[in-house]
């Protein structure tokens, strides 16, 4: 893990617009919101936190008991990011266009600064920080999935020209991705997501390492497979294996840990990072958090104090209406995978995109097309070329079922000329990844 630090301070002081939240258009569910104005304003507040949720690693599901005080306080603890929405507003113009309406895209970042309580004892502060990880959760407009592809922090590509804390601008250059966080925060990273994939970032969302294990102890803990004995003095960890509940600090450790497990790769910590999001999500939907006002007001207090978020969700009511229809999502359509990658032709400590596979998978994400997961053993060595392959073996073991597959057939299919070869949709892909439907050690 690169041992960088600091919070970059946002390149203008000119906020940018306040982003408050329309009236909701639709309902995806129970316990929609009101607007917060005229008579009744307590009570509808309180109907709001009724189903309060905040997706994936920060993922934070509300519900009724909280009065107005609470929800005061609550509302109060997130950081409201106004330095990275002027930043972004002024290259609107270049970002993509959302191509289907009610559909959202959330970059998740954890960030590997060492300032800040309780942060300082993981390693050094030199001052800047970096995206130690990095998340780009997909919900569908039906909110009837969730998808969280990670983008591996070592990845090679480019980086626009971007504005440093002390205002001066860096120059677009081909580099590893995390770099970008450091460069120009939070704007610059989703401005370097936005030209990789194509696919425009409608809300962010950025939480340290404390905020994270405030998060896992709020729920008492997570329950997680370790498959063989954990001991990682860097990653202040040490696990015997097994079925194991993390405490937040555990946690913390389980998901940083790289070089004493597997081949000491990223690909194998971001498998970890996303089977323990599942289990996470797993914790937080249950009935014991959600109807237990003793144990969900925690969760609350924990998740909005390790926000920094946009405008937009800078509030209870924008975490609302973002996730009010996400109470629904059945677990294992809640997926996690990682963008296709393989080692840097020029340098095998770096990555790149494994192509046609990271196109096909921004495609889907762009138009809103169901994307499918199934797990697979990953290469022994850790090198480019195997995991390359087991893409391509990937798609030629489930093509054939994905073609019959309800949910994911060509959106036009039904229009096709069946005896012209020309006219013969392609089989849907099927990424290499899992879903939080559970984690055992069976």
């Amino acid at each position: 893990m690169t041992e960088t630090a600091g919070t970059p301070s946002g390149p203008d002081e000119n906020p940018g617009p306040e982003g408050t939240s329309p009236e909701p258009r639709a309902t995806y569910g129970p316990g929609a919101g009101a607007s917060p104005t005229g008579a009744g304003v307590a009570r509808r507040r309180r109907r709001w936190l009724r189903w309060t949720a905040l997706g994936v690693a920060v993922l934070v599901l509300g519900a009724g008991g909280v009065g107005w005080a609470a929800y005061e306080k609550l509302n109060g603890n997130i950081t409201k990011d106004t330095d990275a929405a002027a930043e972004l507003a002024r290259y609107e113009k270049e970002r993509p266009t959302p191509l289907v309406q009610d559909a959202q895209n959330i970059l998740l970042l954890g960030s590997d600064t060492r300032a800040g309580k309780g942060n300082r004892k993981y390693g050094r502060d030199p001052g800047t920080q970096r995206s130690d990880t990095t998340i780009l959760l997909h919900l569908a407009a039906d909110r009837q999935s969730a998808t969280a592809v990670s983008i591996p922090r070592d990845l090679m590509v480019d980086i626009p020209g971007c504005r440093k804390p002390d205002g001066s601008r860096t120059q677009a250059q081909f580099a590893q991705f995390n770099w970008a966080f450091e460069f120009g925060g939070t704007a610059c990273t989703i401005r370097t997501v936005e030209k990789l994939t194509k696919i425009r970032v409608d809300h962010h969302m950025v939480v340290d390492f404390t905020g994270f294990k405030d998060m896992v102890d709020a729920v008492d803990g997570v329950q997680v497979c370790i498959k063989g004995p954990i001991d990682d003095t860097d990653a202040h960890v040490k696990l015997a294996p097994g079925l194991r509940t993390l405490n937040g600090e555990q946690a913390l450790g389980y998901v940083r840990a790289r070089k004493s497990l597997g081949n000491g790769s990223d690909t194998d910590r971001m498998d970890r990072q996303q089977e323990f999001l599942g289990a996470l999500v797993n914790k937080v939907q249950s009935n014991d958090v959600l109807l237990n006002p003793t144990k969900l007001y925690p969760v609350l207090d924990a998740a909005t104090s390790s926000l920094t978020t946009d405008p937009g969700l800078a509030s209870l009511r924008g975490l609302y209406e973002l996730v009010r229809g996400m109470r629904n999502i059945p677990t294992e359509r809640v997926q996690f995978l990682t963008v296709p990658r393989q080692s840097y032709t020029y340098d095998a400590n770096r990555d790149e995109l494994v192509e046609p596979a990271a196109e096909q998978l921004f495609t889907r994400l762009r138009t809103d097309t169901p994307v499918a997961v199934a797990r697979q053993k990953p290469a022994t060595s850790g090198s480019g070329e195997e995991e390359s392959s087991s893409y391509e073996e990937n798609y030629e073991e489930h093509s054939e079922d994905n073609e019959d597959h309800e949910g994911y057939e060509d959106d036009h299919e039904d229009d096709e000329k069946p005896d012209d070869p020309s006219h013969t949709p392609s089989p849907a892909p099927t990424f290499r990844g899992n879903t939080a439907a559970g984690s055992t050690c069976g």
